[in-house]
């Protein structure tokens, strides 16, 4: 038996009993076609099963149906953040209900990363990009400013920009956090912090330093890459301390829970010794034990909410910025009062 065919306009044309000009003109919603008319080639085309070519298509409109997102991350760092995940399930979401495809590049932050930005636009394989993890002075918005490709940055970038974006208060979850601390008795606190390159994570990082000031707090920071291995790192160097903190806050779970880890090998006991708290409330942080507590922010939410913005701004509207809700803080089992400085155990272990 052959292989089933896929349904023609000139087959939805025979079965209608109109030209095919006809019925591409019906289906693309263009004038001139009487509504009955109209109406019967619709009928026709839904009961034949045809459905779009997206290669023609996308000749006769000159469009790519395809939207852009270049990380510019280290492979391992991204395989080990799980906001990503979340993050690109949230644009399919979108984008699989509205015909359009998702084209994912990792590159090296700098010329690699520009390269690849350029290649998707003189190639027209995308319409539109998405920008992330929005850099200081970033040079991409001048760049894809120069290259007319439209684009969405997730955060308000620090330079002018022609783009549309979308955001949340990065630091309101971190001041929920230091609040949250600071009320159960800690005094030295430290945040275990993201590049300081990239807006959100300094943006996390003043807000810390704003609220720990406010609540009299002694603190200290670290500075990262985001990776899991770099979180066990800080937290490794933060317990060697001759005061070691009683808390800790993280930029994100990942290095929350390797944080955890580092405790535990150490002979210490989250929450009795040590506090930790995590950003972005991801399903492993509420599986460990004891449960994180962490800033909770809807990954997949703001992934739809920036397909949507990204695919008005290649229609042709103006740029658009939508602020979503501000994080809020998911109290679990990781965090306590403080146990009194003498009553710490002495039978730490060296970190490996």
């Amino acid at each position: 038996m052959p292989p089933e065919t896929r349904p023609t306009i000139a087959d939805v044309a025979r079965a209608a009993g109109v030209s095919k000009g006809l019925v591409s003109f019906a289906l693309n919603g263009r004038p001139g076609v009487a509504a009955e008319t109209r109406q019967r080639i619709m009928d026709t085309a839904a009961e034949l099963g045809w459905t779009p070519s997206l290669s023609a298509r996308s000749l006769s409109v000159g469009r790519a149906f395809a939207c852009g997102l270049v990380i510019g991350r280290s492979p391992d760092v991204i395989a080990a953040d799980p906001f990503f995940p979340s993050f690109i399930a949230g644009l399919e979401d979108e984008f699989s209900v509205t015909g359009q495809a998702l084209v994912l590049a990792v590159a090296n932050p700098g010329r690699q990363e520009a390269d690849t930005y350029r290649a998707l636009a003189s190639d027209r394989r995308v319409d539109g990009v998405i920008l992330t993890d929005i850099r200081v002075a970033d040079p991409r918005i001048a760049l894809l400013a120069g290259l007319s490709i439209p684009a969405v940055t997730l955060g308000v970038p620090d330079v002018d920009s022609p783009f549309a974006s979308v955001s949340s208060d990065d630091g309101a979850g971190i001041r929920l956090a230091v609040e949250h601390l600071a009320g159960l008795g800690h005094r030295r606190v430290a945040h275990v912090a993201g590049p300081s390159g990239m807006l959100h994570a300094q943006h996390r990082r003043d807000a810390f330093l704003d609220a720990a000031d406010a609540a009299g707090l002694d603190v200290a920071v670290v500075e990262t890459d985001f990776s899991a291995a770099d979180g066990a790192r800080a937290t490794a160097s933060l317990l060697d301390e001759a005061t070691p903190p009683t808390a800790m806050i993280y930029a994100n779970d990942s290095m929350a829970v390797a944080g955890m880890g580092v405790a535990h090998r150490r002979g210490l006991r989250v929450p009795d010794d040590l506090s930790i708290t995590g950003f972005d409330d991801t399903e492993i942080g509420r599986w460990v034990h004891p449960a994180l507590t962490s800033v909770a922010t809807d990954a997949r939410g703001w992934g739809v909410t920036a397909a949507r913005t990204l695919l008005a701004a290649i229609a042709g509207d103006p740029p658009a910025h939508i602020d979503l809700p501000d994080p809020t803080l998911a109290v679990r089992g990781s965090t306590a009062p403080p146990r009194p400085r003498g009553a710490r155990p002495t039978t730490a272990r060296e970190y490996e």
